[in-house]
């Protein structure tokens, strides 16, 4: 069976590597660099912390348990650190924290109170308000290392026999037999089947391919899409786990930096108008840095913008197009919890003709139902709100 898999951000490079395990000749295009998506700008916390919705916190469970499963064969770099993660909030926040902690422990999620001392002994080089009103720790939790990552699953794809091809995809066509995916250039690729993995491009494709994705794509000033990462350089500062302070959430990067992310200042972001590494986004984060941790002053800050790719519901999509039984379609919000798990179901699905009941509520037919896009998917502003 030949596959073509549109898209090499985390999800299209686990299917495609997951498909090559199984035998199947895959081919994957995307016209842009590795890690250019959302893939590639992503604060990476492994989690089900927020998951309301309890088949989406099992999912995101799950995925959780996939990172693990899968550091273990992955050659090249360690890229998954399963760190736990630690909220600190203050009196504002507090209430919303612990609503949260007894919510999580009634799904049986991993959660405890922590006093300061402890809280420290985890994090690291964190300061702890005086304000603060409670700690609460996940130790399930981790991060991802998601550039490496990409890089690492990017060449067992290869080795395994994966063909790629930089281009980019006009339109996706179904035949009587097959697939075809017209190419920018002119070429047209055929295959069995096909997977859109293109995260925030995906209901871009599918109108020019005569299908509907419904996606939050408003890029802009205030739109749920649009986000900004911040790379710190501090040799004094060790940050061990992922940390939610009331002003900065924090993680270990790669290379030695730490990245940071505020979400109160996403929705003051104009993607027109970029922030640079000097201005005042830059210096309201390396104050926050400053006041979050204890080590010196920032000795370097690179200011990124990230967009989100987010299904019109916030839920994941996972499965094939109504109306159509060779295109796949595969996106989601929680793409670095579950990229991997995603790509390996959905290469099963796929590749022997069968349903997983693991993605049973996130089908693209849940769109037909007008309820569906009923729901608010609003900005995440607040503490682990994402």
């Amino acid at each position: 069976m030949h596959i073509i898999v549109i898209g090499s951000g985390l999800l299209g490079l686990s299917t495609a590597d997951t498909l090559c395990s199984f035998g199947a000749e895959v081919t994957l295009v995307d016209a842009r660099d590795l890690g250019a998506g959302t893939s590639g700008t992503s604060f990476a916390w492994t989690n089900a912390n927020g998951k309301l919705d309890p088949a989406y916190h099992a999912l995101n469970v799950a995925g959780m348990k996939e990172h693990a499963r899968l550091a273990e064969s992955l050659e090249g770099p360690r890229t998954y650190f399963r760190s736990g993660g630690l909220q600190l909030a203050d009196a504002r926040q507090a209430p919303q924290l612990e609503a949260k902690v007894a919510r999580l422990r009634e799904l049986g999620y991993p959660t405890e109170l922590l006093d300061v001392e402890r809280a420290v002994e985890i994090a690291g080089d964190i300061r702890v308000p005086a304000a603060t009103e409670l700690i609460a720790h996940f130790p399930t939790e981790g991060y991802v290392h998601n550039e490496q990552l990409l890089r690492n699953l990017r060449a067992r794809a290869i080795e395994r026999g994966a063909k790629l091809i930089r281009a980019a995809v006009v339109e996706v066509d179904e035949r009587g037999n097959g697939v075809d995916v017209r190419l920018g250039d002119e070429r047209v690729l055929t295959a069995d089947r096909v997977v859109l993995a293109t995260g925030r491009w995906t209901s871009q494709i599918a109108a020019a391919s005569g299908f509907e994705v419904p996606m939050n794509a408003e890029i802009g000033l205030g739109s749920a899409v649009t986000g900004l990462l911040g790379y710190v350089r501090s040799s004094s500062t060790r940050v061990n786990a992922v940390v939610h302070t009331p002003g900065l959430n924090l993680r270990p990067g790669e290379d030695g930096t730490i990245v940071v992310q505020a979400l109160d200042l996403n929705p003051q972001v104009d993607p027109d108008c970029p922030p640079t590494n000097d201005g005042p986004f830059a210096e309201a984060v390396a104050e926050r840095f400053a006041a979050a941790t204890t080590g010196e002053a920032a000795e370097g800050l690179d200011l990124r913008l990230s967009y989100r790719s987010l299904p019109a519901d916030g839920l994941t999509i996972a499965g094939y197009v109504p109306g159509r039984t060779r295109t796949y379609c595969l996106v989601t919000h929680s793409g670095i919890t579950l990229g991997p798990l995603l790509g390996r179901l959905a290469a099963e699905e796929v590749a022997d003709d069968r349903r997983n009941d693991l993605l049973e509520g996130f089908r693209p037919e849940r769109f037909d139902d007008v309820g569906a896009l009923a729901g608010h998917v609003g900005l995440p502003t607040q503490l682990g709100d994402q």
